[in-house]
């Protein structure tokens, strides 16, 4: 997606990289440029509103509920295979630390 418009950050690296900001996982330097961004892109500042929704409504209905260890792992690795235009496996997708994907056999 992009507005069309020239931006000094490109409306795919704030998307690609949206969640990062939500949940508070990037440099201050880089949530910085992504706000300039906001202010500057209404569409991608719409795409942070409704996923900022969704996020609140996921924690208040899911937010006491224990995670197992590995979900987050599994869906960091089924998001990069899905970005990068992979075809998704029925198995289970991990990702090591060091970034590593890995399919699980059944």
């Amino acid at each position: 997606m992009s507005c069309g418009e020239p931006h000094e950050t490109d409306c795919s690296e704030v998307l690609d990289h949206l969640y990062e900001f939500l949940d508070h996982e990037m440099p201050d330097s880089d949530c910085t440029k992504f706000e300039v961004h906001f202010e500057e892109c209404s569409p991608c500042l719409e795409k942070y509103g409704l996923e900022q929704a969704v996020k609140k409504l996921v924690k208040r209905c899911c937010g006491q509920d224990d995670v197992p260890t590995d979900l987050r792992s599994k869906v960091m690795g089924r998001i990069d295979l899905i970005r990068s235009g992979q075809a998704v496996p029925e198995q289970d997708v991990t990702v090591s630390e060091t970034g590593q994907q890995t399919v699980a056999k059944e």
